[in-house]
């Protein structure tokens, strides 16, 4: 659950970020954010299945470093890269 709530933290966090780095891709605070976290779920689910979530749960719980730090990249990576990709999606239908 821990490593749910850090993906979805770190999501809002990366949709953000590509949002001011991309200010044409940007959705407005909120628009980055929701995605973000969308993505960011995302993310984390998509680690967990490649097999790192079992990994960090075996080994100590979920709360160990390495599946924090794991979470918070696969989290706001996910966010950034769904957030990119709505917002090229919005700019190609506005055209």
């Amino acid at each position: 659950m821990l490593e749910l709530i850090i993906s979805l933290v770190a999501g809002a966090i990366g949709g953000n970020a590509v949002g001011m780095a991309a200010p044409k891709l940007s959705l407005g605070t909120l628009g980055n954010s929701i995605s973000g976290i969308v993505g960011g779920g995302l993310g984390g689910q998509i680690l967990s299945m490649l097999g790192a979530g079992g990994v960090a749960a075996a080994a100590g719980g979920g709360a160990d470093i390495g599946s924090i730090i794991g979470s918070l990249a696969s989290g706001g990576v996910g966010g950034g890269v769904i957030m990119a990709v709505i917002g090229v999606v919005k700019n190609m239908m506005a055209k």
